[in-house]
């Protein structure tokens, strides 16, 4: 029987060139007892598939085109306000939530707020994926906890749960970040505005980055796709020029980024394409150059023929 408290919430479902064990797992989520499911296909969803999807009820947003996660996260959050939900429960395809995640992040969330809290987001733990480095949250000096809920400077869009009316104050996900750095900016904006941030340490989601993860010198990042590091890099610079992003991290970034783009070169086994697409980002970065990224359609195409069947003789 669906809890009745999901009936004060949204879920939103971000898609991009899913399976069918993906779509799969987004049309069981129908069934739940939301006030709504709504989807954005990013690009690549069968129509059959969308056929299925709408058929078990969920409401299927879609430009025609890949216009990154921010964008499409800040239209399943237009969706969700119109559709008179409090709070915004936000799931990649790749997210197997575990049972109860909602209902236990609205508890959160209430928690927080009886307690005098005004929180923008309240998200589960990472837990470890084989294979995947899972996500790290660092603290937030100085602010308020409560019980298992712990205040983090911010935490993942996938597998959280936003309150709208605090999202409506902060403003939407910067759409010109287009994929990384876009939760990291928007909860460092949510401090700013005096939202906090928390993690639910008694739950857990597992979390998949990249394409496996590279390791070196005690650091551990995810692989990933050219498109995806240079995105990273160049959000990353440019953040350095915004006010609300606290100086420490910012310094703490200047000392990471050259190890991180290091690494990645020496995974790419050095090749000079790879480190001129990694300092064209960062100039870009501090030039204030946002946007999709121009090797997008490039990069999609090469990790898609990774995984398509080769012809053998």
């Amino acid at each position: 029987m669906p809890d009745p408290r999901l009936s004060r919430l949204v879920l939103g479902i971000t898609l991009f060139r899913p399976g069918r064990d993906q779509v799969d797992r987004a049309v069981g989520q129908a069934a739940a007892g939301f006030a709504a499911v709504i989807a954005f296909d990013n690009g690549g969803l069968a129509a059959a598939d969308a056929g299925r999807l709408a058929r078990a009820g969920v409401t299927l947003l879609s430009d025609g085109r890949n216009l990154g996660i921010a964008a499409a996260l800040n239209r399943i959050a237009e969706a969700a306000r119109a559709a008179g939900a409090e709070a915004l429960l936000l799931l990649d395809q790749d997210a197997e939530p575990p049972e109860h995640l909602a209902a236990a992040l609205l508890a959160a969330r209430d928690r927080l707020r009886d307690a005098g809290i005004p929180v923008a987001v309240v998200g589960p733990a990472p837990a470890p994926t084989t294979g995947h480095k899972a996500p790290a949250y660092p603290p937030r000096p100085a602010a308020p906890e409560r019980d298992d809920l712990a205040p983090v400077q911010f935490l993942a869009t996938s597998g959280s749960l936003i309150d709208l009316d605090a999202f409506a104050r902060v403003g939407p996900f910067r759409a010109d970040f287009f994929i990384d750095g876009v939760e990291l900016e928007w909860c460092f904006r949510a401090w700013a505005c005096g939202y906090g941030c928390y993690v639910a340490r008694a739950v857990a989601i597992p979390h998949r980055v990249g394409g496996g993860v590279i390791r070196a010198f005690g650091i551990i990042m995810p692989r990933q796709p050219l498109f995806r590091m240079g995105t990273y890099l160049r959000n990353a610079v440019y953040a350095w020029r915004l006010p609300h992003v606290p100086l420490r991290w910012k310094l703490a970034q200047a000392a990471y980024l050259p190890l991180q783009a290091g690494l990645y070169w020496a995974d790419s086994g050095w090749r000079p394409a790879v480190l001129m697409r990694l300092l064209a980002a960062a100039r870009d970065g501090a030039l204030g150059r946002l946007g999709p990224p121009e090797d997008l359609a490039e990069d999609l195409a090469e990790e898609l023929a990774k995984h398509l069947p080769q012809d053998r003789p």
